[in-house]
């Protein structure tokens, strides 16, 4: 995984977009997005560790998405317009790359910038209830990725209005210094 702060030139999506300002691991972390690297492997020992890595945060559900244009044909643009909008959920989500690759975008809360972040097969990450995010493949245009529920998937929130104060955005945001109340 890299991740970098997204250089908010115009372009297509699933361009790099890279300002060539490195992000560490260190700020997605404060952040409240985890990253861990667990090889996809023929021998399936992928599957014992986020296992176990669900089993470790109390997740009882998953989905297999697969995503590219000739599997989602006339229903691929749409598809990648919702997941490109700027939203959040209500639970925390883990994502984890088995084939192809993909960029995720997380807001950072002190400057409001994008942080991108190129996920490749054997990439999970972790994202924290309330943050706002979004994803998009890359020049590849395809990926199978598994995400992880602690129950079933929650609807999405996009941004603005009744997402700013919902309680987990709410919760994310006073998980940083100094925020004791959101307006």
């Amino acid at each position: 995984m890299r991740s970098y702060y997204f250089d908010d030139l115009p372009g297509d999506q699933p361009l790099p977009h890279d300002s060539t300002r490195p992000v560490s691991e260190e700020t997605l972390t404060a952040l409240g997005v985890l990253y861990t690297r667990v090889p996809v492997d023929a021998e399936g020992r992928w599957e014992d560790r986020v296992n176990d890595i669900a089993t470790e945060r109390a997740y009882c559900n998953h989905d297999v998405m697969s995503i590219s244009k000739e599997g989602l044909g006339d229903e691929f643009e749409a598809t990648m317009k919702m997941f490109y909008e700027e939203h959040l959920h209500e639970d925390e989500e883990i994502i984890y790359i088995l084939e192809g690759s993909g960029f995720f975008d997380v807001r950072e809360h002190a400057t409001d910038a994008w942080v991108r972040m190129h996920l490749e097969a054997g990439d999970m990450m972790v994202l924290p209830a309330g943050i706002y995010h979004r994803f998009t493949l890359d020049m590849g245009n395809k990926t199978r990725t598994m995400r992880l529920f602690k129950d079933e998937p929650k609807k999405a929130h996009p941004r603005g209005g009744e997402a700013d104060v919902n309680p987990s955005r709410v919760e994310y945001l006073k998980s940083f210094p100094g925020i004791t109340s959101v307006a």
